[in-house]
């Protein structure tokens, strides 16, 4: 591999060596106050994002299930519930700070038992091959370096039958809720990231990420190119989230 081969970071071309770290930076920056920051910039609805996508990935008592990219760990607090004793979660991130916050999240609501925690960088994720019933990513496969590599892999660890579940901020469908949308992210996320995490350069990067992130059926086809079937996405918001769902037949 070239040593000068480079990859984006935002609206920046960056060495690929260097970009997890400058995305770990971004969040380790944010963590203790990601999930005001998520109300603040959603108003809330956030939560109903999540939750369709919860109801999409179809977990049943007693599965396993891999969510990757947890931050804070909403997912993964469901899925612990639903799965009950007989079954498994693995919540996990690339960044330890935001693994942390959300650990520590879970054991105050008294989530133990039968939720763990691991740091995994989703593009080399250490598991054997069908070992989980899902695998999800909520708000992380943006800013992944290698998307393949991690819908690869997502694949891999998937037992037969199993779902990959990715919910991503994505491209409005229209072009009147793009231009504002384009006029909230980068005027009023870098406000809000000014007042509330005293850092307005990282929600820039954070805007900057969904306009690189591939549209709703570039994303799908990739997810066909790792190997998913019956693939298929649920837009949000007019498109500015989307959820996709492949099967591992």
């Amino acid at each position: 591999m070239s040593n000068d081969k480079t990859t984006h970071f935002g609206y920046q071309q960056v060495p690929v060596a260097e970009k997890a770290a400058r995305v770990r930076e971004v969040f380790d920056s944010v963590a203790s106050r990601y999930d005001l920051m998520n109300d603040l910039m959603s108003l809330g609805i956030h939560r109903l994002w999540k939750r369709h996508a919860i109801e999409l990935a179809g977990v049943r008592r007693g599965q396993r299930v891999l969510d990757l990219a947890s931050g804070t760990g909403d997912l993964a607090d469901r899925f612990a519930g639903i799965v009950g004793p007989e079954g498994c979660v693995v919540m996990s991130d690339i960044n330890a700070a935001m693994l942390t916050e959300g650990r520590s999240r879970m054991l105050d609501r008294g989530r133990v038992g039968n939720l763990h925690y691991t740091l995994i960088n989703a593009e080399k994720i250490p598991f054997g091959d069908d070992r989980f019933d899902c695998v999800t990513i909520g708000f992380g496969l943006r800013n992944v370096t290698d998307k393949q590599a991690a819908l690869d892999e997502m694949y891999r660890v998937l037992r037969p039958g199993g779902r990959g579940l990715i919910l991503e901020f994505s491209h409005p469908v229209s072009k009147s809720l793009g231009k504002v949308y384009d006029l909230y992210s980068f005027s009023v996320l870098p406000t809000l990231g000014r007042l509330v995490v005293n850092d307005p350069g990282s929600y820039r990067y954070l805007a900057e990420s969904i306009r690189m992130h591939p549209d709703q059926e570039t994303l799908r086809s990739m997810m066909e190119t790792a190997g998913f079937e019956r693939c298929e996405y649920f837009n949000h918001s007019g498109g500015i989230v989307a959820i996709h769902r492949g099967y591992k037949l």
